[in-house]
């Protein structure tokens, strides 16, 4: 996170009124990971999903239904950085479904933030992701531009990398930092959401929905079920031992698929 101008996107959120192979693989998930089966961890409350009920095997828009295959369907593993916990109470539902953006001027709360280095893999179980005309996916993230100006974004930036077994994944470059001005390239975390069930405006145009889109040509791929999103540890983790700051890091809303392989 920018810091000095905001504690994470989150807090402002609320004042304005509003890497190593995670992935789980043949010996199962890295040390540190937690991960979602059939029954919640111990140490990990899982939500109900009432932030994004479900419809007939979709969830709810203005527009209709979306199909919930079209977004992640599974939390492999999330290995939490320093200063994270706002949105674990919640998972896995917080990350699954559409996204729940609120616009170019405020980040939105319906979010899991990484912490500093943090990381998190999820999975496409029914139908994969394929390359097809232009971009193929999209992540969601909480950014917004500070008085709706373009050039003053508030970021909060991860490297994105895609796989098709789980254990070996390609990644996306990502090299410009948050002190920077942008663009930012292939990092994710640094578009508006416009898109949510209030709203009414599709998550699979990002012209109009916003997010951060990844287009599987630019790695020479043609089709990947798994995306590992990882904190690029930029965010400032000072806090109090009675303070702690739980909003550190990217804040993931969700990750949609617009070319998808049907099942």
């Amino acid at each position: 996170m920018v810091q000095g101008v905001r504690v994470g996107a989150l807090a402002l959120g609320a004042l304005l009124v509003g890497c190593a192979s995670l992935a789980e693989g043949p010996e199962g998930p890295a040390p540190g990971a937690v991960t979602f089966g059939d029954a919640p961890p111990p140490s990990l409350p899982v939500g109900d999903g009432g932030q994004k009920p479900r419809v007939d095997g979709g969830f709810p828009t203005d527009g209709g239904v979306l199909p919930a295959a079209r977004f992640a369907q599974r939390v492999v593993s999330v290995t939490p950085g320093d200063c994270a916990g706002f949105g674990l109470a919640s998972m896995p539902d917080v990350v699954l479904g559409p996204p729940e953006g609120s616009g170019d001027t405020q980040g939105s709360l319906d979010v899991l933030s990484l912490g500093k280095g943090g990381a998190i893999v999820l999975s496409f179980e029914e139908n994969p992701i394929v390359d097809g005309p232009g971009a193929d996916f999209v992540v969601f993230e909480n950014a917004f531009f500070a008085g709706g100006d373009p050039s003053r974004p508030f970021v909060e930036l991860a490297t994105v990398s895609v796989s098709e077994d789980g254990v070996s994944f390609v990644e996306f470059p990502c090299t410009k930092s948050a002190s920077e001005p942008p663009p930012y390239g292939t990092c994710a975390g640094w578009r508006p959401v416009r898109s949510s069930s209030a709203s009414g405006v599709s998550p699979f145009d990002p012209a109009t929905g916003g997010g951060d889109p990844f287009d599987l040509a630019d790695l020479g791929l043609r089709r990947v079920r798994f995306v590992r999103i990882v904190d690029r540890g930029e965010g400032n983790c000072a806090s109090s031992p009675t303070d702690k700051l739980t909003t550190v890091g990217f804040d993931l809303d969700a990750v949609a698929s617009i070319h998808a392989e049907k099942k």
